[in-house]
């Protein structure tokens, strides 16, 4: 989910119907992202961070003819930013079943399982998100290491772009497992996921002697 969902409190307003991520131009995508409607909101804008990031790994691998399997990896890429771009749609789903769950009557027969069971799909959207955001991440810096090295920048733009959406996508399980205290797993993957994702960008960090802002 992109958000946290607290009920009837949470704001008015409506997503653009039922209107896919991929058929806004940028400026209307930014534009419903800063509108005051609950999607699309920051599971849908960690998805598409993936989606970009997926697609500067397409670019990069196509520009890299000469290494082995580039040709594999762009498609691979093109398939990830697809699959990622159809959850960014589920988030939105995902959480107006959240919304709509919270703002059933409270005697509604049936409610808190209503309302668990949406946290769960809520929780499991960002959860792919962020395994996609893993892969593009580790196909971002295998392209850094061996690609183009004109492309190097846009590849290493793909790792850090991918590891900024994981995190992002892992802490909306984290929020949604503690709003309808879940199965403790699903946060344990959402971490483990924010460990491999930070692998890729510390071992770009060290490759390519990027300044740390820490240091």
């Amino acid at each position: 989910m992109g958000g946290s969902a607290t009920g009837p409190s949470e704001p008015g307003g409506s997503a653009d119907g039922d209107r896919s991520l991929g058929d806004y131009s940028l400026e209307e995508y930014l534009a419903a992202v800063a509108a005051r409607q609950p999607a699309p909101s920051g599971g849908a804008v960690a998805a598409v961070t993936v989606a970009s990031a997926a697609g500067l790994v397409g670019m990069a691998a196509r520009f890299s003819a000469e290494l082995p399997g580039a040709t594999e990896l762009a498609a691979e890429a093109d398939g990830l930013r697809a699959e990622v771009l159809e959850l960014g749609d589920a988030d939105a789903a995902a959480y107006a079943e959240v919304l709509a769950a919270y703002r059933a009557p409270r005697e509604e027969p049936g409610r808190r399982d209503r309302i668990k069971a949406a946290l769960v799909d809520a929780a499991d959207v960002p959860l792919r998100i962020a395994e996609v955001g893993v892969r593009v991440a580790a196909a971002g810096l295998g392209l850094a290491r061996r690609g183009n090295p004109n492309l190097a920048g846009d590849a290493m733009t793909a790792v850090l772009l991918a590891e900024g959406a994981t995190r992002a996508a892992a802490e909306l399980v984290r929020i949604n497992v503690e709003l309808g205290d879940l199965a403790p797993a699903l946060a344990d993957r959402a971490r483990a996921l924010i460990t491999r994702v930070a692998e890729a960008s510390d071992a770009l960090i060290a490759d390519k002697a990027i300044p740390d802002p820490e240091m």
